[in-house]
C-alpha cells in the first residue's frame, strides 16, 4: 500500500506516461523522410526500406554501445551512416537530426496530463526521469518541474538505481521520500522499487503486472494519482 505520509516529492516518466510516444516518433520519422527526399534523395530512398533502416540501427547499436543511453546520438549517428551508405554528404546528419528532433518535441499530451501537472506541482516538487530524449522546455512543460534527469546526460538509464537516486538528490531528498510514477513495469516501477522509492505504475492499457515484487499502487490515469492527494 502507498504510504502517502512519506511522499515529499514525485518523479515522473515522460514517454507513454504524459503523452503517447509512438505516434510522435512515427510523425517525426515521416518528417525526416520527407526532408531526406528533398535534400538527400538517395538516402531518402534508403529510408523507405524498413529492413535497411533496421540493419543500420542494429549495426549502430552493436558498434557504438557507448551510445546506449543517448538516443539522440544514436539517432544522429544512424542518420550519418545512412547518408554515407547512400553516397550522400554525411555532414547533413546534424541538420537532418534537428529536423527529426524538432518534430519529436511536438507531442500530444494525454488529456489528464496537464491538469495533473498543475495539481501536483502546486503540492510537490516534481522531477522528470526519462530514458528518452524529450526536451521539456521545448515541449512546453518545463515550468512544472524542479529538475529534469535524463539518461542521455546522466550516462545511465532506468532501471539502474543510480538515475533514481540522482532524481532524489536533485531535490535534496532521500529515495524513500519520492514517489516515482511511470508506465513501464520494469524500467519505471520495478526500477524505482529497487532504488528504495515508492512506485506508482501507470497502467493505462490494463496490462498484467509481470514481476514478483509489486508497486505500492497501480493507476489507470493521472487523475487517479491526483485523487490520492486530495
Amino acid at each position: 500500500m502507498l504510504d502517502i505520509t512519506r511522499v515529499r516529492a514525485i518523479s515522473l516518466d515522460l514517454d507513454d506516461t504524459l503523452w503517447p510516444i509512438w505516434p510522435t516518433i512515427e510523425r517525426a520519422e515521416q518528417v525526416l523522410h520527407d526532408w531526406m527526399l528533398e535534400y538527400a534523395p538517395m538516402a531518402g530512398a534508403l529510408f523507405s526500406s524498413p529492413s535497411a533502416l533496421r540493419e543500420i540501427r542494429d549495426q549502430m547499436a552493436t558498434t557504438r554501445p557507448d551510445l546506449k543511453s543517448d538516443l539522440s546520438a544514436l539517432r544522429r549517428e544512424s542518420i550519418r551512416l545512412a547518408l554515407y551508405r547512400a553516397g550522400e554528404n554525411p555532414l547533413l546528419a546534424e541538420q537532418a537530426f534537428e529536423v527529426f528532433f524538432a518534430e519529436r518535441q511536438r507531442v500530444t499530451l494525454f488529456a489528464d496530463a496537464q491538469p495533473a501537472l498543475e495539481f501536483l506541482s502546486a503540492r510537490f516538487p516534481l522531477v522528470s526521469v526519462s530514458n528518452g530524449n524529450a526536451d521539456l522546455q521545448r515541449v512546453g512543460l518545463g515550468s512544472y518541474f524542479r529538475a529534469m534527469i535524463c539518461a542521455r546526460e546522466f550516462g545511465v538509464g532506468k532501471p539502474d538505481p543510480r538515475i533514481f537516486h540522482a532524481a532524489a538528490g536533485a531535490l535534496d531528498l532521500q529515495p524513500g521520500d519520492v514517489l516515482h510514477v511511470g508506465d513501464d513495469a520494469t524500467l519505471d516501477a520495478l526500477g524505482a522499487l529497487n532504488a528504495g522509492m515508492q512506485a506508482a505504475w501507470m497502467n493505462r492499457a490494463d496490462h498484467l503486472w509481470p514481476h514478483e515484487m509489486e508497486p505500492q499502487v497501480t493507476l489507470a490515469s493521472l487523475d487517479e494519482l491526483c485523487e490520492l492527494f486530495r
